[in-house]
Parts: structure tokens; sequence; C-alpha cells
């Protein structure tokens, strides 16, 4: 089937000229080995031959192999340009994770498209209309546009229409609302999130600490909490929802 589609598309993308011209090729190859009855199927077939090796498509032994390597990058962190021991990828266990992902703030591509790539229904939030459409876009690339739903809001006025497995938060999304508003859409996203979820906030953003550990920890009582340290000062604040 994919030889197919890729031979079908190379003709489609070729003029007719081009196409007799292979046809003239293909018929050279076989003559004089042309049965009666049998010519346009030969011909046909010595055409479609031609075309695969002129794009040099791989024989099915080697497109399998670097199929199924192919489908395992995806899902490592690395792929989508985040670090190996990001928090992301060790405080959530997407095969786990039957509610849907809610990423919000700037830089949520990578991990919207992480997420999706391991199977997880993600909602990006972002206030900006570019960076949704850039996340949309890049997801229909990677043939994960059905598990990303891009919304063009705000925490503010967004509310979980049912329960959310993950909450994943740049200090962007948090940085035009004031302290009522924050504890405000926190506790939404807190009554939203499953039994055993995770909400994974980082807490500096340009240098500047956006949100400290401190409120973080006075939002996140009863919750099983800890400080994810990264590179320079930054850290990820991890709060995870206990089982009742």
């Amino acid at each position: 089937m994919y030889l197919e589609r890729e031979v079908e598309a190379y003709k489609e993308s070729v003029s007719r000229t081009q196409l007799l011209s292979i046809a003239e090729s293909a018929y050279s190859a076989l003559e004089g080995e042309l049965q009666l009855g049998m010519r346009d199927v030969l011909l046909a077939a010595e055409v479609d031959r031609f075309i695969a090796r002129r794009l040099k498509i791989p024989a099915f032994v080697t497109w399998r192999r670097r199929r199924m390597r192919n489908a395992t990058e995806p899902k490592r962190p690395e792929y989508w340009g985040l670090r190996s021991d990001s928090p992301l990828a060790h405080a959530i266990g997407p095969a786990s994770l039957r509610a849907p992902v809610v990423v919000s703030g700037a830089r949520i591509q990578g991990s919207a498209l992480y997420l999706a790539a391991n199977g997880c229904d993600v909602k990006a939030i972002e206030p900006e209309a570019d960076v949704v459409e850039r996340v949309l876009s890049a997801a229909s690339e990677a043939g994960l546009r059905g598990r990303i739903t891009g919304l063009t809001t705000d925490l503010r006025d967004w509310s979980p229409d049912g329960p959310v497995s993950a909450v994943i938060c740049t200090p962007a999304a948090f940085s035009d609302l004031s302290a009522h508003e924050r504890q405000r859409v926190i506790n939404v996203l807190q009554s939203a999130t499953a039994d055993g979820g995770v909400h994974l906030v980082e807490t500096i953003v340009a240098g500047q600490v956006a949100l400290t550990e401190d409120e973080l920890r006075a939002h996140y009582q009863g919750w099983q909490v800890s400080m994810v340290p990264e590179p320079g000062a930054a850290g990820t604040f991890v709060a995870r929802k206990g089982v009742m």
C-alpha cells in the first residue's frame, strides 16, 4: 500500500510527457518478453517498477525496520525538544491517563505533542491564537491532530467539561491573573482533577519568579507535593492528588 501510494503520487506530480518517457523505457525493457493479452498488464507493472527505482523506495524489510524505529521515537521526550529527565516524562504515565490532559501557557507545543504521541487526549489552552495554530499545525504534521484540541482562551475564562488527569502549566498561564484569580483557577483545576492526577507548574520564567514554592504549597495543601530542580535556578512544582 505504501509503495502504491508513493508511485501514484509521483504519477500525479509529473507531466504526461514524462510519464510517456517512462513508459517507453519500460516498453524497451520488456521488448521481446511481452505476450499478447499480457502486454498492458506487464507494461503497467514495469512502469511502476521504474518509478519505484527512481524514488528509491526501500525494500519491504528495510521499510518495516525504519517504520518500527520511527514509531517509537515520538514517544521519547527528546523527540519533541524536551529533556530526557523532564519532570513531565517522570511524573506522568501517559498510558494510565484516561481523562484529558490540560496544557497551558507559552512553550506548550513540546509538552502537548509528547503527551499526544503517548496516547493522551490533550487540551492546549493559550490566549494567543498563533501559538494555538502552531500547536495544531505541528500535530497535523505528526499525525496527532485527532488527539489535540486547541482552545484560544486563558485559564481564567475556561472551565473543564469533565474530569482531567493532569494539568501542565508554564508561568505564562498565570502571569496576567491576580492573586484572587490564581486561587480560583487552581481551585477549579483541582476540583476537576481525578484522584491520582497530577499538576506540574513551572516556577521560573525569564529569570523571574512567577509563582513561589511557598504560594504553591499553600494552594495544594492535602496533595503530595515536591519541587523538582531543573537547570539553572528553574524548578517544577509537582503535586499529586490523593486517591480517596
